[in-house]
């Protein structure tokens, strides 16, 4: 008799966890979570994805994630609209900080530390896979040695001819 395995969680509590050892975690989406990521991506498909990693305590306010992400991604050319496959291989560290205040306002500065977030309620993996692999893949997908339509060189514009704007000016006035 075989029993079905439940899935991984994909999302941890942030008061769940334990602030003693680390949270181990391996996320690796099923078909249909692969076909919401593609569409959430802007893909033609994701082939695989795997996000495995732990979540650490770090003193009594800071939670810190380390993991490893992989992933086969097919994206559309932008040149043919042929399928172009994208291999991604990240390392993700996020440091989640509590009573770290989210930035406000219209222009916020970048900080130093990209990877220190505010203490959120629930940490979400498919959240952090999906933002990963959006930074990580290619603006501009095009198949390997497929070159650009675009010239190699910028072209010379000839330069204008030199007009005098008094030219056409009585002497008088000039």
């Amino acid at each position: 008799m075989t029993t079905a395995s439940t899935p991984a969680p994909t999302r941890f509590r942030t008061g769940g966890i334990s602030p003693r050892k680390p949270t181990h975690f391996r996320c690796t989406p099923d078909e249909a979570g692969r076909a919401d990521l593609a569409r959430a991506l802007g893909a033609v498909a994701v082939r695989s994805a795997a996000f495995a990693g732990a979540i650490t305590p770090q003193g009594r306010s800071e939670l810190v994630l380390t993991g490893r992400l992989t992933a086969e991604v097919v994206q559309a050319c932008v040149v043919t609209l042929a399928p172009v496959t994208s291999r991604v291989a990240e390392d993700i560290t996020r440091r989640y900080v509590q009573g770290l205040a989210p930035p406000e306002g219209d222009e916020v500065e970048m900080p130093e530390d990209d990877s220190v977030e505010p203490m959120p309620e629930v940490i979400d993996l498919i959240g952090i896979v999906t933002e990963a692999l959006a930074l990580a893949l290619p603006l501009y997908p095009a198949p390997k040695g497929q070159h650009s339509t675009l010239p190699q060189k910028p072209m010379r514009r000839r330069p204008a001819p030199t007009r005098n704007p008094s030219r056409g000016l009585p002497q008088s006035w000039v």
